[in-house]
């Protein structure tokens, strides 16, 4: 699949007066940031040590967040909470990741206000003191208030912190090192799914929660010294809501991807472990399929990075998505009861959460580099619905015996299903703005191409992040 699009000049030049959607933003730049104020920006160098702080950091939130579904498969088992049902333990998952959405706009005024490695360090301290708060719980309301909502929270904070800095350092490997920033969440989700198993087994629920804590404050906590945005140099837009988004078909097509992609996702990453179980295979087994589909998202994610580089990013973000759907209904539905079957299904991992890898990129792509932080808010809150309750529906949806799953497999791969038919017709939203923008002429002066443009409803922030006119080589 040849490249989408290439530009004529790279893409993260400052934009101090960025319009989005034909509506101009006057919004001053951070007023604390934590770059080092270069003026000629030159790609990768110590963007590279960025890149290393963010996927460390994606390891201790997302990763240990990963191991969740470890902890699940334990307590849906043995009982050891006072009024608890696997539909609370279902929501104590879901709040995990939609608390850290949902927090996603005040973070983003945070680092406006504060600064990035300020607003990481909040996150820091939330995180840590999630999971000692777990240890000493005796009760599901407690699980829920630390384990859910708490580190949830500590996890947004850390996330919208670090999301937006890495694609600051780069342009034409902007997709890649994305990507490897990102992968962390898959080696994180590898180690901490055996390591907690094992703390589990041999040190005990509240020591297995401890041990994470003390890992989480020392790591995040000296990636947050060494992390430098580029905020500054950018111009980067960190307001909470952008209302004009709203307006535009491409965004809603931009949140159909993500929304039903998350679904799909939080489903396969929570139940696979106890869907392990039901059909017959041990914890440690069950510990194992979670650790190969960390895995292959650790391997996986720079690959899907370098493809998008080459390919084009909203081309591989489709191709993964519909990868994801075949997946689930072929390999999950009728090779899941084998071992065999299931740890192949796991090395498609990578292409279930081929959102985490592409959603910046993509972004990047529908409105420009300085709206990213801004979009994203946005974006984040939409999606706290889905992943809040896509594990609560997954169990609700579980039947008894050894094929009570099969409902909840179908319901993944038509949720991944509804997501690439949304990236599809995003991509073809792109490939008519090229277009548009590839029929103006060359020898127009700028104010004739910028009135043609307008004409054609390109947003201005597209226009300057592209650099002036593409061309479009292949599909």
């Amino acid at each position: 699949m040849p490249q989408f699009f290439k530009t004529r000049k790279p893409a993260l030049e400052p934009a101090s007066d960025v319009g989005q959607l034909g509506e101009k933003i006057e919004i001053d730049s951070p007023v604390d940031s934590d770059s080092s104020g270069e003026v000629e920006f030159k790609e990768g160098g110590y963007g590279w040590v960025v890149v290393a702080s963010v996927l460390l950091v994606n390891a201790h939130t997302w990763g240990m967040n990963s191991s969740y579904s470890v902890f699940l498969a334990y307590y849906l088992r043995s009982g050891t909470l006072d009024g608890s049902s696997p539909l609370a333990f279902a929501f104590v998952g879901g709040l995990s990741i939609s608390m850290a959405l949902l927090v996603s706009p005040i973070a983003t005024m945070c680092i406006g206000r504060f600064g990035t490695k300020a607003t990481l360090r909040l996150g820091v301290i939330l995180e840590a003191g999630s999971f000692i708060g777990a240890s000493f719980s005796t009760e599901m309301w407690h699980l829920l208030l630390s384990q859910g909502v708490c580190f949830g929270v500590g996890l947004g904070f850390c996330f919208t912190a670090t999301v937006g800095v890495v694609p600051q350092w780069f342009d034409k490997r902007r997709s890649f090192a994305n990507a490897v920033s990102t992968s962390g969440s898959g080696f994180g989700g590898l180690i901490y799914s055996l390591a907690t198993n094992a703390m589990i087994t041999n040190l005990g629920l509240d020591w297995a929660f401890r041990i994470l804590a003390i890992l989480a404050f020392v790591v995040n906590g000296a990636c947050s010294i060494a992390l430098r945005d580029r905020n500054k140099e950018v111009g980067a837009i960190h307001v909470a809501f952008h209302l004009a988004f709203f307006k535009q078909p491409q965004f809603w097509l931009f949140v159909g991807w993500g929304f039903f992609s998350i679904i799909g996702y939080v489903i396969v990453v929570f139940s696979v472990p106890d869907y392990a179980q039901t059909v017959g295979f041990g914890a440690t087994q069950g510990s194992i399929l979670a650790a190969i589909f960390n895995l292959s998202q650790g391997l996986g994610r720079p690959l899907i990075g370098l493809a998008s580089d080459r390919f084009g990013r909203l081309n591989v973000a489709g191709l993964g998505t519909l990868i994801a759907c075949l997946t689930a209904f072929f390999f999950w539905i009728f090779a899941g009861k084998s071992y065999a079957g299931l740890v192949v299904y796991n090395l498609f991992g990578v292409f279930a959460g081929c959102i985490w890898p592409c959603v910046a990129p993509v972004g990047a792509e529908v409105v420009g580099i300085p709206l990213l932080p801004a979009v994203l808010s946005i974006y984040w809150l939409v999606l706290v619905l889905p992943s809040t309750f896509a594990e609560v529906i997954a169990l609700a949806m579980k039947k008894p015996g050894e094929n009570g799953y099969l409902d909840v497999q179908i319901f993944a791969g038509l949720m991944y299903a509804a997501s690439f038919l949304s990236i599809w017709f995003l991509r073809s939203w792109k490939l008519h703005q090229v277009g548009c923008l590839d029929m103006i002429e060359e020898g127009e002066s700028e104010e004739d191409r910028e009135s043609r443009a307008a004409s054609l409803r390109i947003p201005h922030s597209l226009r300057t992040y592209l650099g002036g006119i593409l061309k479009v080589k292949h599909i």
